[in-house]
């Protein structure tokens, strides 16, 4: 919120007289003020925090010499002063205004409101950090009939001077009066309508006339007053207008969406006006000193011939390509390209920058560093590093994170995606933006023809699920992206998609999903059928009807293969990969995780092949059973082990036994329910085949009783991970000797291994050293079998609030820590993501009560305290402890530097994300280091 103002002025409609406190901060400053302003700001970040970004650009350009027309700066303290004030000009600052414009008549020759000799301003808004077209700006103020009149006849031009004023009424009634501009743009269309010609710039000066007068009637019908004709009063309402577009909508989403925070204010630019529209020797236009969209070292924009800056942007008038200046004006080309190099050679950056010619004289209006494609971000950063502008230290710095994920998910084409938005209906829904990329296909209502359409039939497809769980893996991995109604950030489909690269898109709350009846219906009554095509955009959380054309961004990209080398050269944390599988594992390296930090043994329990063998292990009649059908689980999950210590080749590998519990492994309770009450049901209708029936309906009791002797009112934190571990020892002792046969078999082929065994969900010492105890007899007797030893370690992880207080005696029986933050948030919350995240946490979100997602960025406060608590207690126990994370947030770029900051050894992340990971953690370290 702004900060409170310290002072009270008069109101807003009564010009002050009061002078400025001997002593007090300036309020104003002028363009040539450059070094007094920086002084007062004290470094070149202050300075943007008082003048805005816009301001103080402009008067470093101006002490650099370019041709800048004159103008002053009216403070961001005045604007965050004025909002806090309810609307009133912080004292003194109207007197500074007015000294200002008289300086500015006394270096231009000219006078505010004087036909003779007439000066005319636009207001502008700047604010520390660039919001393109967030905030509010007014051209040609000063404008009134005797001005009018007094231009056409010095310039000669009627048509320039009736363009200029009915650009102020319009301009000023919409931005500063509050008029609708659809009720000038139909009196415009109208009289193009009657001319007969498409754009504006073809209408004549007797037009522009009538339409000024016209314009100024729709202003008094709309407000009940006049057009104000004081120069003055127009500026004074103008400032103000500028002032309260900083707490406008669109800049408040703005700033919101960009991270920016909201008390910073907006600093109001007053600069002479100079007019790219007095005729064919007058233009104006934007540029970026370098191809924005591919990183090219060219210069990139448009031009107008005979216009306005505000016809550029607009879309009212086509733009001529900025190139076609040199055939224009050669010798302003010229110009204009030294001027585009000076800048970007000073700010050490790509620059955005405006600029118009009055009738033949160039003038640069405006610089900021320019927004730019992720591939041009790091095309960019690494040309600007290698031409010795930057450090290799600057290139990491200035590369965002999430420019980095572009290279490594498909892209829906740019203008098809723009074609798709606007045409009405094919943009479907939106929802949670999960894992990002682009996927296309035919609509699957459950994994298993998910599965037989990819696999079977060489289909594409989406698979759409109400949510997804454990026994859906195999569809979600077989689709090209997933799309569930219900769901949140770190729910099942967004994990596993985001481990496997699979775009998703969840949480789509307009979908009401039915499975059985194979379709589902969305905003607007659309039923979107089985096997109908949707195009899903997993970075923008949008999902679409049809087929849209996708791109794939090149990974190999060498700007960003030099980015990651300079980055690895500079990180402290090591970045690992959560990998289930070889095929994983392979891909992390190739992205360059160092190592495995999270390996879920249960996920290859649902492969197809697997789950019936683990269902007759867990309905098995004694112990007998249950081990014969362990037996043969052995020799795939030692098969699982081995492939990942050969993908690895001697980087760790670390392996979490077993941690859901038995019951997610069969099927779903009321599934089970109503599938065998509607046995029943035929049954004693004698409906359809008794004898096959009846067996069935046998099978389904025996699976019932199961399911109810294995149900939990909390599964969560019922019988799972460690407990699970001691209450079934042989199954874990299965686990662990499948791991250490698979090393023993690896290093006796000459593979170096280095296994890390992970005990789940422990919360006493006595747990994890009851349970470390029987898994290490197994690992000595499978090496002594082997006649082969391996070095290893034991560990567990950290995810209950009781681990981390107690961590300093769990590290007694553990070699490593790695911190499982997504249960670990959820116990300290107390909270379910899923439910959370569907439910009260977005209204959490946008009321403020919690700042950011506890579930994608780590929560410092609670969860942070837990960690950096089990960190000191076990470094006190044991100094050489090996620490990382492994949920979810060890791919976040905050909760990165949070690990930074805390001093652990590595995150790890999802495949997709390493490349990330290792730009992120590489920032965190430059960012303490430089702190």
């Amino acid at each position: 919120m702004p900060t409170p103002a310290t002072r009270r002025s008069r109101p807003a409609s009564t010009v002050t007289k009061n002078r400025t406190k001997v002593g007090a901060a300036p309020q104003v400053y002028f363009f040539t003020d450059f070094v007094k302003a920086r002084r007062a700001a004290g470094s070149p970040d202050a300075l943007r925090g008082l003048l805005g970004g816009k301001g103080a650009n402009l008067a470093e350009m101006t002490s650099l010499g370019l041709p800048i027309p004159h103008g002053f700066v009216i403070t961001t303290d005045a604007c965050k002063a004025f909002l806090a004030d309810k609307g009133r000009f912080p004292a003194g600052m109207w007197d500074e205004v007015e000294a200002a414009l008289t300086r500015l008549e006394r270096v231009t020759g000219k006078r505010f409101g004087d036909p003779k000799r007439p000066l005319l301003v636009s207001c502008r808004s700047g604010a520390k950090f660039s919001m393109p077209g967030m905030m509010d700006t007014v051209l040609n103020i000063g404008m009134t009939d005797a001005v009018a009149e007094s231009l056409a006849a010095s310039t000669g031009d009627e048509r320039f001077a009736y363009d200029a004023y009915r650009r102020l009424v319009q301009m000023y009634g919409r931005v500063v009066l509050g008029v609708p501009d659809e009720a000038f743009e139909t009196l415009l269309a109208a009289q193009r309508s009657k001319r007969g010609v498409t754009n504006d710039a073809e209408l004549p000066a007797e037009d522009l006339r009538e339409l000024t007068r016209r314009f100024r009637d729709v202003v008094k019908q709309h407000t009940g007053k006049p057009f104000p004709t004081d120069p003055r009063q127009q500026l004074r309402l103008a400032v103000e207008a500028v002032f309260k577009s900083w707490n406008g909508k669109r800049a408040f989403d703005y700033r919101k969406a960009a991270g920016i925070a909201h008390d910073l204010g907006t600093a109001v630019n007053v600069v002479t006006m100079v007019f790219g529209n007095m005729g064919q020797k007058s233009a104006t236009g934007v540029a970026t000193t370098r191809n924005v969209t591919s990183g090219e070292d060219e210069i990139e924009g448009d031009f107008l011939v005979n216009a306005q800056g505000e016809d550029v942007v607009s879309g009212t008038r086509t733009p001529l390509p900025i190139a076609d200046m040199g055939s224009w004006a050669p010798k302003l080309w010229k110009e204009f390209q030294r001027y585009c190099a000076l800048l970007e050679k000073h700010y050490r950056d790509v620059q955005d920058v405006e600029f118009t010619v009055e009738d033949g004289k160039l003038w640069m209006l405006q610089t900021r560093n320019a927004k730019r494609t992720a591939q041009a971000a790091i095309r960019i950063a690494v040309d600007l590093a290698r031409s010795k502008r930057i450090t290799r230290q600057e290139a990491v710095l200035r590369v965002a994170p999430e420019h980095v994920d572009y290279f490594l998910h498909p892209q829906f084409d740019v203008e098809a995606r723009r074609a798709a938005a606007k045409a009405g209906g094919t943009l479907l829904a939106k929802g949670l933006n999960v894992s990002p990329g682009a996927a296309i296909g035919q609509v699957a209502f459950d994994a298993d023809t998910a599965e037989l359409w990819a696999k079977k039939e060489g289909r594409q497809v989406i698979l759409v699920r109400p949510e997804t769980k454990p026994d859906d893996v195999h569809g979600l991995l077989a689709a090209n992206g997933v799309v569930t109604s219900r769901g949140g950030r770190t729910s099942h489909a967004a994990l596993v998609a985001r481990q496997f690269g699979k775009p998703a898109v969840v949480g789509v709350l307009q979908f009401d999903v039915q499975p059985e009846q194979r379709l589902m219906t969305g905003p607007g009554g659309v039923v979107i059928k089985e096997g109908d095509w949707l195009s899903i955009d997993g970075t923008t959380g949008e999902v679409f009807t049809g087929q849209l054309p996708t791109v794939v961004p090149d990974v190999a990209d060498e700007h960003l293969l030099q980015l990651l080398s300079w980055a690895d050269a500079e990180r402290d944390l090591g970045v690992w990969a959560n990998s289930d599988y070889a095929r994983d594992a392979e891909r992390a390296r190739h992205f360059g995780a160092e190592g495995i930090g999270l390996c879920r043994t249960e996920h290859m329990f649902f492969e197809s092949e697997r789950l019936p063998i683990v269902q007759a292990m867990i309905l098995a009649k004694d112990e007998a059973e249950r081990v014969e059908h362990l037996a043969k689980l052995l020799p795939l999950q030692r098969a699982d082990f081995e492939g990942l210590f050969r993908a690895m080749k001697g980087l760790p590998v670390t392996i979490r036994l077993i941690d859901p519990p038995l019951h997610e492994f069969l099927p779903d309770h009321d599934r089970l329910m109503r599938e065998t009450t509607e046995l029943e049901t035929k049954l004693s209708l004698h409906a359809g085949d008794e004898t096959a029936m009846t067996k069935d309906l046998a099978q389904h009791h025996v699976l019932l009783a199961k399911v109810d002797d294995l149900r939990e009112q909390n599964p969560m934190l019922g019988l799972r991970g460690v407990r699970l571990g001691i209450h079934m020892p042989d199954l874990v002792r299965m686990q662990v000797r499948a791991i250490f046969e698979a090393a023993c078999n690896c290093a006796l082929d000459g593979v170096v291994v280095h296994p890390k065994v992970m005990i789940p969900l422990t919360t006493t010492s006595e747990e994890l050293q009851v349970e470390r105890s029987i898994l290490e007899q197994e690992a000595k007797a499978v090496m002594k079998e082997k006649g082969k030893k391996v070095k290893y370690q034991f560990g567990t992880m950290i995810e209950i609030p009781r681990a981390a207080l107690v961590a300093d005696r769990l590290a007694d029986h553990a070699e490593f820590f790695s911190f499982g933050t997504n249960d670990l948030t959820q116990t300290t919350f107390g909270i379910s993501r899923d439910d959370a995240e569907t439910g009260f946490l977005t209204e959490y979100l946008q009321k403020g009560i919690l700042a950011d997602n506890p579930f994608a960025t780590i929560d410092r406060d609670g969860v942070g305290r837990l960690m950096r608590w089990a960190l000191e207690g076990a470094r006190r126990t044991r100094p050489d402890i090996d620490t990382g994370i492994c949920g979810e947030h060890g791919g976040d770029p905050r909760t990165i530097a949070f690990c930074d900051e805390i001093g652990l050894a590595y995150v790890s992340c999802s495949p997709f994300r390493v490349p990330i990971a290792r730009l992120a953690a590489a920032q965190a370290t430059l960012r303490r280091k430089m702190a």
